[in-house]
């Protein structure tokens, strides 16, 4: 191979020179294109000059050829993505790139000023954790892409909001399971509107309506200012007794802080924390938690991906048999 060829990126008529073949003959084996009756030693000729000239194919020209860029654009949040998170997109992005597609990820702040991502990437579809605004609906559309989820215009069995809900659900019935009554959701200070913190405790209020309780107050612990004490005895002069913690950690934080002011755990007062990192089995006393199973949550955000991509089967799955009660020394 020359050095001007080293220099300037690989073609499918590079390619063509190289196995002895027509560039059509290229494109049809490059891109397997049905109905085409190509031998199978033209085919390896092909593959293998392709692999030994280094050819990648020129995305952009594929996405104008072909009107897709295989391309799924999940648009984030401004929410802390934990281990959990994480592993719930390796696991979605490993499904669908088994099935020949991208999974890219964009987190969208709130006010922000910078062009959004479906701009620029053309995506065959452009998915949500939470609804979109009518100004992103609109810019969604206006550039072109003609799949998104949640559609405002389409009604949809599928609601992914379950898997933010099913853990607070899980910790507010298990407390008052329990026997508690009043009942506090627990959390650091962190100011982003839009924040994970925000949906889980509205989940956690919907449950305790539905239960007959009041809802829940939010209170934002600082663990490095001895607030969280002050906090601790204030919900203890309330009556208050179940603990309702955004994560692992605040829930090991309130255990620490009800010791320090003299308080039984759970028999004073009961935690329950959300992810069941490892903090919460090491920790003393363990901590009651809730289990999550991102894998599984993973394959069926692909799959969701993949009804709306190409209409295969879909059955919208019970978040909650994706979630456990991890009852520990806590509750």
């Amino acid at each position: 191979m020359s050095e001007a060829t080293v220099r300037r990126r690989v073609t499918s008529t590079d390619v063509a020179r190289e196995a002895g073949v027509s560039r059509a003959t290229v494109t049809y084996v490059l891109n397997d294109t049905p109905g085409q009756t190509i031998p199978q030693s033209t085919r390896t000729r092909v593959l293998e000059a392709a692999a030994r000239l280094g050819y990648r194919p020129n995305s952009a020209a594929r996405t104008l050829a072909s009107g897709r860029s295989r391309i799924v654009l999940l648009v984030l949040p401004d929410w802390p993505q934990e281990f959990s998170f994480r592993h719930f997109l390796d696991e979605a992005s490993l499904a669908l790139d088994e099935s020949g597609y991208s999974l890219v990820t964009y987190t969208r702040h709130p006010g922000t000023r910078g062009r959004p991502l479906w701009e620029a990437l053309n995506p065959d579809l452009v998915i949500g954790l939470v609804p979109f605004d009518p100004d992103d609906v609109a810019s969604i559309r206006g550039c072109g892409v003609t799949r998104l989820f949640p559609d405002p215009d389409e009604s949809d069995s599928a609601d992914l909001s379950m898997a933010v809900s099913a853990g607070p659900e899980l910790q507010v019935d298990h407390l008052i399971d329990r026997g508690h009554r009043r009942l506090v959701y627990a959390t650091f200070k962190e100011p982003p509107p839009y924040s994970l913190v925000l949906a889980r405790h509205r989940a956690a209020c919907d449950r305790a309506y539905t239960r007959g309780l009041p809802p829940p107050d939010l209170e934002r612990i600082d663990h490095q200012d001895g607030s969280t004490e002050e906090a601790i005895r204030r919900w203890r002069d309330m009556g208050i007794t179940g603990v309702i913690a955004f994560n692992d950690i605040v829930a090991a934080v309130v255990v620490v802080a009800a010791a320090t002011a003299g308080l039984r755990v759970p028999d004073d007062i009961a935690v329950i924390g959300h992810d069941d990192n490892q903090t919460a089995a090491m920790f003393v006393p363990q901590l009651s938690t809730i289990r999550f199973d991102p894998s599984t949550l993973g394959r069926d955000f692909a799959n969701l991906a993949l009804h709306k991509l190409e209409g295969r089967p879909w059955q919208n799955p019970d978040a909650s048999t994706r979630v456990t009660l991890v009852r520990r020394r806590t509750t």
